[in-house]
C-alpha cells in the first residue's frame, strides 16, 4: 500500500490574489484587521493571497502608485484576482469606475469582501451580483 498523502491531504496553493486596500484613516490596528480579513476571505474561499497593495491618502487620481502596483501583479501569469475589503476601497465613484474597469480590462476578477451595496443620498455604489459578478453605477462588463 502506498503511503503517499491523497490530494485532499496535500498542501495545494489556491488560485493567486493580490489585495488592494485604500487606507486613510486608522492606525496599524485598523491596518492590520483589514489585512486579517483578507487572509480569512482568501482561507475561506480557497484563495492564495500573494501580496497587498496600500494607499494611505485619498484619492485624487486613477493611478495612484499603490493601484499601479496592483495592475501590475495582476498581470502576472497565474494571478486569478485582486481582492478588496468593500468597494469603498476603490475610492469615490468616479475613481472607483475607473479602477474597476482597468481591473477587468486586466482579465482577472475582482473579489469584494463585502460586497453589500451601500446606500446613499447619491446613486448607488457598485453591487455584487450573483456568482460574484459586479454590475452598478460602472456599467463594468468582462
Amino acid at each position: 500500500m502506498d503511503d503517499e498523502l491523497i490530494t485532499e491531504r496535500r498542501p495545494v496553493a489556491g488560485p493567486q490574489v493580490f489585495g488592494y486596500l485604500r487606507h486613510v484613516t486608522g492606525g496599524p490596528a485598523r491596518h492590520a484587521a483589514l489585512i486579517e480579513c483578507l487572509v480569512e476571505y482568501c482561507r475561506w474561499h480557497e484563495l492564495s493571497l500573494c501580496g497587498a497593495f496600500r494607499d494611505r491618502a485619498r484619492p485624487v487620481a486613477v493611478r495612484s502608485p499603490a493601484f499601479v502596483g496592483l495592475l501590475d501583479a495582476l498581470v502576472l501569469p497565474g494571478t486569478y484576482g485582486a481582492v478588496i475589503p468593500a468597494v469603498c476601497h476603490l475610492g469615490p465613484q468616479r475613481i472607483a469606475c475607473e479602477r474597476e474597469r482597468l481591473i477587468a480590462a486586466t482579465g482577472v476578477r475582482l473579489l469584494v469582501v463585502r460586497s453589500t451595496a451601500l446606500k446613499t443620498s447619491r446613486a448607488p455604489l457598485l453591487s455584487a451580483g450573483p456568482g460574484g459578478s459586479r454590475s452598478g453605477a460602472c456599467d463594468v462588463h468582462a
